[in-house]
């Protein structure tokens, strides 16, 4: 059992794509601020250890708990979302069951294009947080470096990765195969985050395209983009002037509330229009507009191509390196478990060593202390790793431990 402290379990509480549409994850997306603030007050609750990962697709919540409500408390108070909300679309997921599912997210076999391993650096991200705060110890510390492993080896050794499958890359596909003469019409992209900047690198690889217009609140951030490709950067003041003007708008900002509502589009101008945001950002009465067509990424998502197909064929064998990582995962938790143990059977064994010494020492008159202290080490140290092989080996971890401590009156040291 994964249970290193009395009465709490290890427990995943979340939601995400698959269950949660855009506007219920964006009730319960997180600003830097509401993390900041989450995890500060779950170190003064007494949690030893939580990660927290809030992504487009996901939030989620790892950690042990007396009571998975005590996770699902914190999550809704730091969110706009509610309890009876997290009811409706959340999941609760215990022990083991909690670990795996850990795995398949950080490796990308849940995400929502399969594969799609960005996944993986927004959890080093979220764990480099968790430890900031003082909420990573050896448990989460070690579970984290596994799910890494495990990611690098799929990543290496099957298919899972292969072709190009990400939102931004879906996002540029699908203008590609919808908007006619794609590389002689004008494109605004508004945000210039991860998912923007990987939109554009793909606007610009695929379309060849040199009317690609950037915006984002803060404009130093878009210049800083634009530097790398030649794209044109123009004021957060002039958003609603470029949006009238442009044949594709691809939103993907951060904000909490729509930035593009129905009075920005040109309605006598066809315009395209992707939102890549969540919450959303693009107000949902721009569909009534005839001349408009809005896409979300949920629904970007769910197109199929042979980059996927292809993925798919890797998932067993990426299920198999995920078996591997976490079984070395799980024998190190149970050596962890038992180390106490033997170190207090050492000390015993050392304590009945000296003992006996001292009464050697006191009855033989040449005695060999250098040569006896030789022998009992040895000793001790081949019953140590006789018991060691033992608990490795047994299947009744917990009734072992118990029974050498009994036996043996071991207080752990």
């Amino acid at each position: 059992m994964l249970q290193p402290t009395k009465n709490k379990s290890f427990y995943c509480v979340g939601l995400s794509y698959q269950k949660a549409d855009a506007t219920m994850r964006g009730m319960f997306s997180l600003t830097p601020e509401d993390k900041d603030s989450l995890l500060t007050q779950a170190k003064k609750e007494g949690f030893e250890e939580l990660l927290l990962i809030a992504t487009c697709n996901r939030t989620e919540l790892y950690g042990y708990a007396e009571h998975p409500f005590q996770l699902i408390h914190l999550l809704c108070e730091y969110s706009k979302g509610s309890v009876d909300d997290f009811q409706k679309v959340g999941y609760v997921i215990k022990s083991k069951e909690a670990v795996q599912h850990l795995f398949q997210v950080g490796t990308g076999l849940d995400s929502q294009i399969l594969g799609d391993f960005e996944i993986i650096g927004q959890m080093k991200q979220a764990f480099a947080l968790s430890r900031g705060k003082g909420l990573a110890n050896a448990f989460l510390e070690r579970l984290m470096n596994s799910v890494i492993n495990a990611s690098k080896r799929i990543k290496n050794e099957t298919a899972l990765s292969s072709g190009a499958a990400s939102v931004s890359f879906t996002a540029v596909q699908y203008i590609m195969q919808n908007v006619p003469d794609v590389s002689q019409k004008s494109i605004l992209l508004f945000g210039v985050g991860k998912i923007g900047r990987n939109t554009c690198e793909n606007l610009i690889k695929h379309t060849q395209n040199e009317h690609i217009t950037l915006i984002n609140r803060t404009r130093e951030k878009a210049e800083q983009v634009a530097g790398k490709f030649n794209v044109v950067v123009k004021d957060f003041a002039d958003l609603q002037t470029e949006i009238s003007q442009t044949d594709v708008l691809i939103v993907s900002t951060g904000a909490a509330m729509p930035t593009v509502h129905k009075h920005f589009i040109n309605p006598e101008r066809p315009i395209l229009i992707l939102d890549l945001s969540i919450p959303k950002n693009v107000d949902e009465q721009v569909k009534e507009l005839s001349n408009v067509t809005l896409l979300h990424m949920d629904e970007l998502s769910k197109r199929k191509d042979e980059a996927l197909e292809r993925r798919k064929e890797a998932i067993p064998h990426a299920l198999q390196i995920i078996e591997e990582v976490k079984n070395e995962f799980y024998q190190w938790l149970d050596n962890r478990k038992f180390a106490p143990t033997i170190k207090a059977l050492k000390a015993k064994l050392e304590g009945l060593k000296e003992a006996e010494l001292d009464y050697q020492r006191k009855k033989i008159t040449d005695f060999n202390e250098q040569q006896a202290e030789v022998v009992a080490n040895r000793i001790i140290q081949k019953i140590t790793t006789h018991f060691v092989n033992h608990l490795k080996d047994t299947s009744s971890l917990d009734e072992s431990i118990d029974w050498l401590q009994q036996v043996f009156q071991l207080e752990e040291v």
